[in-house]
């Protein structure tokens, strides 16, 4: 499986692709530009819509536009137009910043906190339900990042960045409740940092490496089964879609490289797509 660079872009920090279905277009963040894009592959035209404030996560609304976390909290966004209705911020006063999010199959959108000093343990995790309340479901995270479920719902999974550690739960698709965190996947530090992930729908999980160069498939019993070399240092996150969601669409980064790194990979920032003998399965959307 090779990556192909489906748009060459110089993105400070590409994150957060999900796939539109209905649009057959792939939505991708960049953070600190800051901007929502929409990417058409089969015509390769990327549209950036800027935004006012930095958005460190996104998930589609069920009724039209997003739902996401930026820097003055987590709100909506309408598409194509940048305006941004915050509902609140329950990181207010904390040296935190969002970081990634994502929708479960009932709707309900969850997104972390992160230290900005990328070290102290005092990040949480937080989940907007259908009724937009917002409610912290755990703590003590560095840096919150990927975030997934299992083909039947019972199992979340959750990634602190700054442990090298996915960790896995039981979760309560009926209630929205999680429990029993416990350690599913340590990332070694020859293999970078976990970024972003995704499930397919055999239930493996793809996870980008940061400083790592890499994509990797891991089973559900938490072992390698496949790992994409990248030619870029950060790639940043993952998500299906195509026509038939065997299509993995890459996001990556060029925040923090020095002018010789960035010599040495100068796709860094750029999206790439990876053609795969899987398929993955729709991003849910928020359900309010």
């Amino acid at each position: 499986m090779v990556p192909e660079p489906i748009l060459e872009i110089k993105s400070i920090l590409g994150e957060g692709p999900v796939w539109h279905e209905d649009e057959q277009a792939l939505y991708w963040l960049d953070v600190f530009l800051p901007a929502i894009n929409r990417l058409d592959p089969e015509r390769c035209i990327n549209r950036a819509t800027r935004l006012n404030q930095p958005i460190y996560a996104m998930a589609l609304r069920s009724r039209g536009g997003a739902i996401g976390s930026f820097e003055d909290g987590i709100g909506f966004v309408e598409l194509g137009q940048g305006t941004i209705n915050i509902l609140g911020d329950p990181k207010r006063g904390q040296p935190v910043n969002f970081n990634d999010g994502k929708c479960d199959r009932r709707g309900r959108f969850w997104t972390g906190t992160m230290a900005k000093d990328w070290s102290s343990p005092i990040g949480g995790l937080f989940r907007v339900d259908q009724s937009m309340n917002i409610e912290q479901m755990d703590g003590k995270i560095i840096l919150s990042n990927g975030l997934g479920w299992s083909p039947d719902n019972r199992t979340m999974y959750f990634t602190d960045f700054g442990r090298r550690m996915i960790y896995a739960y039981d979760f309560d698709a009926d209630t929205g409740t999680i429990k029993a965190r416990r350690p599913f996947i340590e990332i070694s530090e020859d293999a970078g940092f976990p970024d972003g992930l995704t499930v397919d729908a055999e239930g493996c999980l793809w996870i980008a490496h940061w400083d790592g160069w890499r994509v990797s498939c891991y089973g559900p019993d938490g072992k390698v089964r496949q790992v994409v070399s990248m030619p870029v240092q950060r790639p940043t996150s993952c998500a299906f879609g195509g026509r038939n969601f065997s299509v993995l669409y890459i996001t990556s980064a060029r925040m923090g490289l020095s002018e010789a790194a960035l010599a040495d990979t100068p796709l860094a920032g750029s999206v790439f797509a990876v053609h795969t003998d899987t398929a993955g399965l729709p991003e849910p959307k928020f359900a309010a």
